[in-house]
């Protein structure tokens, strides 16, 4: 069980890394939570991490893009 929750935590952390790629957002951070990875009663976590303030902005703008709205 642990290791198929370990293939699936990397496996969405990989999808979201080409994902963000594409709209052009790098976040350097992203990747599994080890701790939770290992915990036994919590979900495998997917850490976002830390960015700049430019790539808050295209990430935003990114996401914005592609619900129709603006950026506020």
């Amino acid at each position: 069980m642990l290791m198929q929750q370990f293939k699936e935590v990397e496996d969405v952390t990989t999808e979201l890394r080409e994902a963000l790629a594409r709209a052009g957002v790098v976040l350097p951070s992203l990747r599994p939570d080890p701790v939770s990875i290992a915990h036994c009663y919590i979900p495998p976590l997917v850490e976002l991490g830390r960015c700049s303030m430019e790539v808050a902005r295209r990430l935003t703008d990114a996401l914005a893009e592609r619900s129709g709205g603006e950026r506020s």
